[in-house]
């Protein structure tokens, strides 16, 4: 029996040890079947004794959310079915559906709708399914051209999206849901040195459907008071 594997990503100080054990505890609680958590990072102190370390490559000045591509690389470590989870969620429901949903296939969110901006890759990859090892092309290709790249694509997801969308298909929209644009809406939200936060604590509905709730940009979980993600994130 081939293992069920939940990858996240750590690099740098943005997140520390803290993220990457609240996601695991998140998982544990919201995930029946049985799988084995681990995290890509060149730094694994005050990581959960349960939590596998995996190395992080070293590519040039590369950063952050750029070691994605990393996942579909020949020589990435794990096979099989694979779960990828950004650091920046709170988990919130059942999530075992991940897995079940369209068996054998690379799936990927859909992007959330940005206020304002319609010109959007259609890819978000704060949660990424797919089998081990399965397109080595495009960590060959950011291997070999990661300058160019960087400097054509805003991220990770619209690099994945123009070079391997054909490779993908998406979950169900209300299964992960931005947390600051479609369970709160932007005019709740403020500047306050120069970072965007919650103008007050709310209490909003969120539906038995979704299961991650994603904190892309600003604010962060740790910077939110509001119950569900007081109660969740932990």
């Amino acid at each position: 029996m081939i293992d069920k594997w939940i990858v996240c990503l750590k690099h740098g100080d943005k997140y520390g040890s803290m993220y990457v054990n609240k996601l695991y505890n998140m998982v544990s609680r919201n995930m029946t079947q049985a799988f084995k958590f681990a995290c890509i990072t060149e730094n694994p102190y005050g990581l959960n004794k349960d939590i596998t370390v995996l190395n992080l490559p070293m590519i040039g000045n590369t950063k952050g959310w750029w070691f994605k591509p990393y996942l579909f690389s020949k020589n990435f470590p794990l096979i099989g079915t694979v779960l990828y989870l950004d650091l920046d969620m709170v988990i919130v429901n059942n999530m075992d559906k991940f897995w079940t949903y369209e068996p054998g296939k690379n799936l990927i969110l859909k992007n959330f709708h940005i206020p304002k901006h319609q010109d959007i890759c259609e890819f978000n990859s704060s949660v990424i399914r797919f089998t081990g090892r399965s397109l080595p092309q495009l960590w060959n290709n950011f291997v070999t051209n990661s300058k160019n790249i960087k400097e054509k694509y805003h991220g990770d997801q619209d690099y994945i999206f123009a070079e391997g969308s054909k490779f993908f298909s998406t979950f169900p929209s209300d299964w992960a849901r931005s947390y600051k644009w479609q369970i709160r809406t932007k005019d709740d939200l403020e500047v306050f040195n120069n970072k965007l936060r919650f103008k007050c604590i709310a209490d909003p509905v969120i539906s038995d459907e979704t299961s991650i709730l994603v904190f892309h940009g600003d604010p962060k979980p740790h910077e939110v008071d509001d119950p569900a993600i007081i109660v969740n994130w932990r």
